[in-house]
């Protein structure tokens, strides 16, 4: 996969991930700043890092699952890993203006 294919993928990976609202917030994931990471390896593997507001969120399987089933919609991902982290913990900073 080339750079620019790879990065285009990424970009839509991010576009996509923005119709995930969290369900305490009201509001999608990226503009929340949950996603931390996006890359894709060659063969169509796409890796997601993100977080939740907080550690042992209700929510946190149901998201994961969300952002598992958005990714592999994306033309171009074959296989999505996703990984959840608090490593930097979240904080309303990271919200998007």
């Amino acid at each position: 996969m080339s750079e620019a294919t790879n990065a285009s993928v990424c970009d839509a990976i991010r576009e996509a991930l923005r119709m995930i609202i969290d369900p305490e917030l009201g509001h999608n994931i990226v503009d929340l700043g949950l996603i931390y990471d996006v890359s894709v390896e060659d063969g169509g593997i796409a890796h997601v890092t993100m977080t939740t507001t907080t550690r042992g969120c209700p929510a946190s399987e149901y998201l994961k699952e969300a952002v598992r089933n958005c990714v592999w919609y994306v033309p171009g991902v074959e296989f999505a890993e996703i990984r959840l982290t608090y490593e930097p913990p979240w904080t309303p900073e990271m919200m998007s203006a």
